[in-house]
């Protein structure tokens, strides 16, 4: 297929299960819905950490979080690290960017290495591999991600001013004299965003899309295109009409019970203390807040019909592989919690919705499958479907590819994510050590195990307990289970990616020369030999293997 592309959708902070192709009872995602009817759906896709910057991370790179090191938001993606870009540029693909990547340049490594930031090497690692046509991390408009971002710029050139137009624009609402509410609040959900719809984030960030689908038309080069997307992640506000399509009788109940807070695991209890979480169990606040979450969302949906119908008329749906994602979702209550860090499904599992082209996904066009995916899949899908060769000494993920098109494969029978709460308050109240402060998942579809050093470990039975209120990690009749879940995960846990600059195909090379000998001769490096003649006579037998090959032998 000539001149093939890569729409990579990401979405922040959207829960697996708020898509009406996902079973919500109220949200409708038509679009989204649409593009699940010409692709796959995935059912147990999730990722590899439960918040922005580590799941992003593992997804850029194709990597686990132990393996790239950038465990929380705020810590950089070290210089060296390989990265998608890195691997499309080897092919001649472009890697580019529109939105979000929450990425933290590593400029202390790239100041060792004097490497200039606003270089063509500098912007690539900076930017994580991405040629930035436009980033947009939205949530941080103090510049700590991205300073001074196009986006504000464009709210100021359209009237809309302020020292922080983000904020006091796209994000807040108007009071009825005329001041400004901090959409912050939630209290100020219901209301509208003081910026109309089509200057708000998610249809610029379309637009600017739709642009550089315009403009790669004549570089000629194919491309693999991040839009990414800040909502629904908060601020919870939606500008007019979103902010009341849905009421707080569209609001599906908390999936909680009084028994998971009465024996709450204790990092589990330390993060139900948290603010956002103890606001979010309250019904009034869901019934408040969630509608503008869902707003956002169909926002999001609608966006992406009118991107999706750009393509169709540009003739851009033929060849490119479409995919739809989130980096995490969101608890929005559920099990007495807000946000997102933990593992429960309404945080770790994410919708995974990929719609390949190629004639070969014909048998699987309109299907699900359950097969369990993560993150770290995505990045070795793309360099195969650009026709790169795989990478698997360096990318921990496999390609999606023959799941997507029908073929038998033996595929992974666990899922793994992580998240370091050092960073959190949760690890001050139960006084653990900085380095022992990370929590380990492992899923293998039936039971999710969850390692706490320090701790007992979590345990939920996925088949017998589906919505997950009943922790069994203390309960001894189980302890079989979390044995075998956590021998998966020391087995997971030794077979790290560290040796990334040689790939196994280097090292087997010389196997079936090895085979036919009793010592590996290197020039000038002779070991184990007795005298001149042992030598020789070795090195005869070389010389005729050599030639059989018609070779020479590297003396």
């Amino acid at each position: 297929m000539p001149g093939k592309n890569v729409l990579f959708i990401m979405c922040d902070q959207l829960r697996w299960d708020y898509l009406s192709c996902y079973g919500h009872p109220t949200l409708k995602t038509p679009n989204i819905d649409a593009l699940a009817a010409r692709g796959v759906r995935f059912t147990k896709a999730y990722v590899q950490s439960t918040i922005c910057g580590p799941s992003r991370m593992s997804a850029y790179t194709g990597r686990y979080v132990r393996s790239h090191g950038s465990t929380q938001n705020g810590v950089p993606l070290r210089v060296g690290e390989p990265t998608l870009g890195d691997h499309l540029k080897e092919i001649g693909v472009r890697n580019v960017l529109v939105g979000k990547t929450h990425m933290t340049a590593d400029a202390e490594g790239m100041n060792r290495l004097g490497i200039d930031s606003e270089s063509i090497i500098g912007v690539h690692i900076a930017q994580c591999g991405f040629e930035p046509y436009e980033r947009d991390d939205g949530l941080h408009p103090d510049g700590k991600y991205d300073p001074n971002p196009p986006y504000e710029r464009h709210l100021r050139e359209h009237g809309f001013e302020a020292s922080n137009p983000w904020q006091d624009w796209a994000n807040s609402a108007e009071g009825p004299d005329g001041e400004i509410l901090n959409g912050w609040l939630w209290t100020h959900a219901d209301k509208p965003a003081r910026i109309p719809d089509e200057q708000s984030e998610t249809p610029y960030m379309t637009r600017r899309a739709m642009q550089f689908m315009d403009e790669a038309k004549t570089d000629g080069r194919p491309w693999c295109l991040h839009l990414s997307y800040i909502k629904p992640h908060w601020p919870y506000i939606v500008p007019a009409p979103y902010n009341d399509i849905h009421s707080p009788d569209d609001v599906i109940p908390a999936v909680r019970d009084e028994e998971e807070k009465a024996n709450a695991h204790p990092v589990q209890k330390a993060f139900m203390e948290e603010k956002y979480s103890v606001n979010f169990s309250k019904e009034e606040v869901r019934r408040h807040v969630i509608p503008a979450y869902m707003g956002l969302i169909k926002q999001i949906d609608d966006q992406l019909g009118i991107l999706f119908r750009f393509m169709e008329e540009r003739g851009l749906t033929k060849n490119t592989m479409i995919v739809f994602t989130s980096d995490h979702g969101d608890y929005l209550g559920d099990h007495w919690l807000g946000e997102k860090y933990l593992f429960h499904d309404a945080s770790a599992r994410v919708p995974l919705i990929v719609a390949d082209p190629s004639l070969e996904a014909n048998t699987t066009r309109g299907g699900v499958i359950d097969a369990l995916v993560e993150m770290i899949d995505l990045a070795p899908t793309f360099l195969e479907f650009f026709g790169g060769e795989a990478k698997p000494h360096i990318l921990e993920g496999r390609s999606l590819l023959p799941l997507l098109q029908g073929r038998e494969i033996a595929w992974r029978t666990h899922a793994f994510s992580e998240y370091d709460y050092s960073f959190d308050l949760a690890r001050v109240k139960l006084g653990a050590p900085v380095a022992d402060s990370r929590l380990y998942m492992v899923t293998d579809g039936k039971w999710k195990y969850i390692h706490a050093d320090g701790f007992r470990p979590m345990l939920y039975d996925l088949a017998g307990d589906p919505q997950e209120l009943r922790d069994l990690g203390g309960d001894s009749s189980h302890a079989d289970v979390c044995s075998r879940l956590y021998e998966a995960l020391a087995r997971w846990s030794r077979s790290a990616r560290v040796r990334i600059t040689m790939s196994d195909e280097k090292i087997t090379a010389s196997d079936e020369a090895m085979r036919h000998f009793d010592v590996l001769v290197n020039p000038g490096v002779l070991i184990g030999y007795w005298d001149e003649a042992e030598l020789e006579s070795e090195k005869a037998k070389r010389r005729k293997y050599y030639a059989a090959k018609g070779e020479e032998f590297p003396e």
